[in-house]
């Protein structure tokens, strides 16, 4: 799940405004929304760290890169546990292929 999806989602599942979200990390209300919105997609590691624990979340688990999490599909867990035994020149390979997708689907 994208970072904008995973933080409204958190932000409502825990009841906050965007107000008391951005109160407690200490941005701006606007700022808060552009994430939620994917209008910003690039927040520092520190505003990241701060979002994480406003909603008690690993960083991991809030921008959806925690292969562990309870949120992953069990086939998407075990075909990264398959990616970490290629060689590097495979992951290259699989790599392109996957950004070849991505230019197909945008």
């Amino acid at each position: 799940m994208a970072l904008a999806a995973r933080l409204k989602e958190l932000r409502i599942k825990t009841r906050k405004s965007l107000q008391d979200v951005a109160d407690e990390v200490g941005a701006s209300k606007a700022h808060i929304w552009d994430l939620e919105t994917a209008r910003a997609k690039n927040p520092s590691i520190d505003l990241l760290r701060k979002l994480a624990k406003c909603f008690d979340v690993s960083v991991a688990d809030l921008i959806g890169e925690n292969p562990a999490g309870a949120d992953e599909k069990p086939q998407l867990v075990a075909m990264y546990r398959e990616l970490k035994d290629l060689s590097d020149e495979d992951r290259k390979a699989i790599q392109s292929m996957m950004d070849h997708f991505r230019k197909r689907e945008g």
